[in-house]
């Protein structure tokens, strides 16, 4: 299977429901994510969203899962945690099911993970933040994951410029995501038998 025909294909005839339905999920997907886009990294948009519950379980189990590594990398291991899980959804729906459109979702969750991360590297250092327990930087020494972070790395005077990098690569992502989604769909309906 050629790169084109992994990223591009997926079913030359699907069920019109499913094509229907993927349609809604691409149009509600444009307008849910226009509300991430359109909003500044300060206003927190994405970690205010009913998305940011859904990212935090991964964050938190990341924690968990690279804890056998050492303290940075259980520290780091949360936001890596976020953003492996929309990897692997991915590569699920590319590899395994050989659903694109599906993969362009996930693709659109990773955009938005790096979105919901990069406010709380931008509060690396102003430590202003509330953070899971209502409790912020300030309030408990050593408990901002993005100023152990930083602060290990001696990058900690980087934090809006890093901050600002994961939103912008978020947005991108998320709009690629979405041009990704519409080509397979207007590819799909374009193959559909002409009895349709």
């Amino acid at each position: 299977m050629t790169t084109k025909e992994l990223l591009l294909s997926g079913d030359s005839d699907p069920n019109p429901w499913y094509r229907a339905g993927r349609l809604v999920v691409l149009v509600g997907l444009s307008i849910w994510g226009w509300t991430f886009l359109s909003a500044s990294m300060a206003s927190n948009a994405a970690g205010e969203s009913f998305m940011h519950n859904i990212n935090l379980p991964f964050h938190e189990a990341g924690h968990i899962i690279f804890s056998p590594f050492g303290r940075f990398m259980q520290v780091l291991g949360g936001t890596l945690g976020q953003l492996l899980i929309p990897c692997l959804c991915i590569g699920a729906f590319l590899l395994k099911n050989h659903d694109p459109f599906g993969a362009s979702v996930g693709l659109w969750w990773l955009g938005q993970n790096f979105m919901d991360i990069a406010p709380y590297i931008n509060d690396a250092r102003a430590l202003d933040l509330i953070l899971l327990g209502g409790v912020t930087g300030k309030d408990v020494d050593g408990y901002h994951d993005w100023q152990n972070i930083l602060g290990t790395l001696g990058w900690l005077e980087y934090d809006h410029i890093l901050a600002k990098l994961s939103h912008g690569f978020g947005a991108f992502l998320m709009v690629l995501a979405l041009a990704w989604g519409g080509t397979v769909l207007y590819l799909q309906f374009t193959r559909r038998p002409s009895s349709l």
